[in-house]
Parts: structure tokens; C-alpha cells; sequence
């Protein structure tokens, strides 16, 4: 799939009236006890820590199944949860299990884990969005038209020859209205998870991992300390619900946020991110690998052993060395993400995120003529090079699951029209070495 470009105020203040008023007249009231939910409930039950991230997560994908547009679904799903969150919500507490209460017994130390019903939530949210879809139709409020960076971004997934796709990706533009963050600082969100073991794992971050991020007190001042703790935070979330629910999957991830001009990634695992600047690669990152002489010595030490059957792999098992979830190799498979920032100076042409099922086939110095090659057919289109790209891995022998994301930072017209004047013979100013730029290396936190 591709996304384009989110819709600027004006052209959002034309299409938010006539989206509320066919909203309201197909639910022209608010839902009856009896009423059948519009939505899937997320799961049983909540934990109190799960709601803003798992409701705002039904919000938007429910208002953009019926069109909205996403700075508007954002901006509703985040009044709608920000309302929900200031009422009671202890109608909707569900009593443990004897066997969560036996849990809590053995971890007295540990504050108790509050659980929700998350089908009566999911209905009484459903009636706080149509309140505030009422309230909107009469008057939308002003921060609601905050003006929109423009983004182009490619997207393709694919199963592949697995027997279940376990990736999960996330592309938000919209960040700082999902979450209600004012300020001059615009700020754009994408990821990756590859889930192993099955989904539950990368479902889990592709909902949580930016919400948590969003929490975080140091968002304004260290933004990839914020992705960085949002990592573990949501590994910490999910091995509880793990334990609840019995789930034994684990995903990497790979995450950027970029505010204004900086970029900041984060990543757990064999996922990856590169930059792309003037047709050049630019190595963001190192990826976790249990063969990693570091990573080889942190599971040593702590009395875990890495060997060799048929990749390498984790005491025998897991062929990744940190992910979120795998709740029965931790500490050995460890939660602990790695973040880098790199500033951007407006020559860069694009990122590129994809899981291993990409990588693992097509080296990185590939891809910038991969990419190319397609903007020459397309004639500059870029909205199905990660379609291309996820061929590419395909016809190379790749048989796991494939994600790619291709962000653009610059027109991909530019970018043609770039390299069609590099090769007439016109200087294109390339530094000498753009893997190590003068006064711009990424900064590892």
C-alpha cells in the first residue's frame, strides 16, 4: 500500500463537516446497552496502562475505515480518550482469576495490575467519540486545524511463504495530535516489528511502543531517550500480559521519530533503518545478532550460551538477541533498545525500514539503485517502490514475511530529476564520505 501525503488545514476544514455529518446520521445516537459494538473489542480484558494506547488504536483505524481524514481521526480519538480517561472507570474492573491472584501473591513487592473489561470500555468509548463528534459538529475546535507537514510514504507487507504474517508497521504522521502535544516542533512516527513465535508480541508494539513514547517526560528534550525507554517500558507491559494470557511470541522493531529537523531511531533486534542522502547510504545503525562478539558476551555473563544450528541462535533457540516479549528467554533476550539521532539538513532523499525478511537478501548499498531504477519507469512516482523493493527480496530467495516502508524527505521528482543532472555531467556537491559526516554522526543514547 502506499500513503500519501496527510491533508492540509484547508483542504481538512473542507472534508470534517461533511465527515461528522455522515457519521452522525449512520449512528444518530449514541449506543444502547444491548447495541452491538461498530468494533472489535481489544481483547478480554485491559490492564489501566493499556487503555490510552489501545483505544486511541481503535479510534483511528475505525475512523479511517470510514474516511476520515487522519488528522482528524487523530484529533477525535484523542479527545475522545482524553474525556474517557477523566471518568470512573472502576465499573469496568474485573476481578483476577485465582490463578492471577496467586500471581500476585508471589510478587507482593509489585504494585497490583488493574484489569478493565475491555468490552464495556470499547462501548463506553464508543459513546464518548460520538459526544465529541456531536460537540465537533457544531464547532471544531481550533487546534484541529494545526498545520501538516506533507509526507509520501510507500508501504508494502507481504506473508510471503510463511504460513502466518507476524510483521506489524506503523505509519503516524499525525503524532502530536494523537497524543494532544502542542508546540512548534512537528513531529512524524514510523515503524517495523517483526514478530516471531506469533503476532501477539508486534501487535502489542505497533500500538504501544509510540504511545508510550508519548508519555515519556523527556520527549521535548531527548527524544530518542524517550523511544528508548518506551522500548523497555512496553517489553515490561507485555511480559505481564504474557504471563496473564500465556503467550510465549517476541518481535524486534525499529522505530523513527523524527521532530522538525532531527531525526531519532530506536531498535530492538534484526530490524533495520538506513538513510539515503544524494543517492548515497548512510549507516544509522548496528543491529542486535546473537553472533555479535557484544552480544555473544552479555548473554554469557549472564549464564546464557550462544550456538550454531543452522543460524545462530539463542540457548539453542531464538535466532534474535533482543526483542520485546519472549518471555521465557529473558534476560538473555533483552529489552534494552538501542537509539541514535542524526540531523537533518534537507538533502536527504529518504529512509528505508524493513524487517530482516528485506535485509537478509538485499544489501544496503543496493538499495539506492533499486530505488532509483523504479523512479526512472515511474517517471517519479514513488508510491509502489516498496512494492518493488518487496519483489526484490522475493526474487532473491527470501522466504519469510517482508515489510518495507519507504519515507520520503524529498520529492522523488527531485530525486530524479537530481540524478538525471549528475549524469549530464553536472556537479552534484556529494561529500567525500557521507557514512561520517563532519559534525554529524548519530549520536548512540
Amino acid at each position: 500500500m502506499a500513503s500519501g501525503a496527510p491533508q492540509q488545514s484547508s483542504q481538512m476544514a473542507e472534508e470534517t463537516p461533511g465527515f461528522l455529518d455522515a457519521f452522525l446520521r449512520d449512528f444518530p445516537a449514541p449506543l444502547s446497552p444491548e447495541s452491538p459494538l461498530p468494533w472489535n473489542a481489544p481483547g478480554t480484558v485491559l490492564s489501566q496502562e493499556e487503555v490510552e494506547g489501545e483505544l486511541a488504536e481503535l479510534a483511528v483505524g475505525f475512523l479511517n475505515s470510514r474516511n476520515a481524514p487522519l488528522p482528524l481521526a487523530s484529533s477525535l480519538a484523542h479527545e475522545a480518550v482524553s474525556q474517557l480517561l477523566q471518568m470512573d472507570l472502576s465499573e469496568f474492573r474485573k476481578l483476577p482469576r485465582q490463578e492471577e491472584e496467586d500471581d500476585e501473591e508471589e510478587e507482593k513487592e509489585k504494585a497490583p495490575v488493574t484489569l478493565l473489561d475491555a468490552k464495556g470500555l470499547a462501548h463506553s468509548f464508543f459513546n464518548q467519540l460520538w459526544e465529541v463528534c456531536s460537540q465537533w459538529q457544531k464547532q471544531v475546535p481550533s487546534t484541529a486545524w494545526a498545520p501538516q507537514q506533507q509526507w509520501l510514504v510507500s508501504i508494502h507487507a507481504i506473508r510471503n511463504t510463511r504460513r502466518k504474517m507476524e510483521d506489524r508497521h506503523v505509519c503516524l504522521p499525525t503524532f502530536n495530535q494523537l497524543f494532544g502535544l502542542s508546540g512548534p516542533v512537528d513531529r512524524a512516527y514510523f515503524a517495523v516489528f517483526d514478530g516471531h513465535g506469533g503476532v501477539d508480541a508486534a501487535k502489542y508494539a505497533a500500538v504501544h511502543v509510540h504511545a508510550n513514547t508519548a508519555r515519556q517526560p523527556e520527549l521535548p528534550t531527548d527524544p530518542a531517550g524517550a523511544l528508548r525507554e518506551a522500548f523497555r517500558h512496553t517489553d515490561e507491559m507485555f511480559l505481564l500480559k504474557a504471563k496473564r494470557e500465556r503467550l510465549q511470541s517476541g518481535t524486534t522493531g525499529v522505530c523513527a521519530l523524527i521532530t522538525g529537523k532531527t531525526l531519532h531511531i530506536a531498535w530492538l533486534g534484526d530490524s533495520q533503518v538506513i538513510l539515503v542522502k544524494q543517492g548515497q547510504v548512510v549507516k544509522l545503525m548496528e543491529p542486535h545478532k546473537p553472533e555479535h562478539q557484544e552480544e555473544k558476551e552479555r548473554i554469557e555473563a549472564l549464564g546464557g550460551f550462544v550456538s550454531h544450528m543452522d543460524c545462530w541462535r539463542v540457548n539453542g533457540t531464538l535466532a534474535v538477541s533482543r526483542a520485546i516479549g519472549d518471555i521465557f528467554q529473558k534476560p538473555y533476550v533483552s529489552g534494552e533498545a538501542d537509539a541514535a539521532s542524526w540531523e537533518l539538513t534537507g538533502s536527504e532523499d529518504y529512509l528505508l525500514l524493513a524487517c530482516d525478511g528485506f535485509f537478509d537478501v538485499v544489501p544496503h548499498q543496493e538499495v539506492p539503485g533499486l530505488v532509483q531504477s523504479h523512479l526512472v519507469r515511474q517517471q517519479g512516482s514513488g508510491l509502489q517502490v516498496a512494492e518493488e523493493l518487496v519483489a526484490a527480496a522475493r526474487e532473491r530467495g527470501s522466504h519469510d514475511n517482508i515489510t518495507v516502508m519507504v519515507v520520503f524527505l524529498r520529492d522523488p521528482q527531485d530525486l530524479l530529476e537530481g540524478e538525471a543532472q549528475g549524469a549530464n555531467g553536472k556537479s552534484r556537491d556529494l561529500p567525500s564520505d557521507l557514512s561520517e559526516p563532519e559534525n554529524n554522526t548519530p549520536q548512540r543514547s
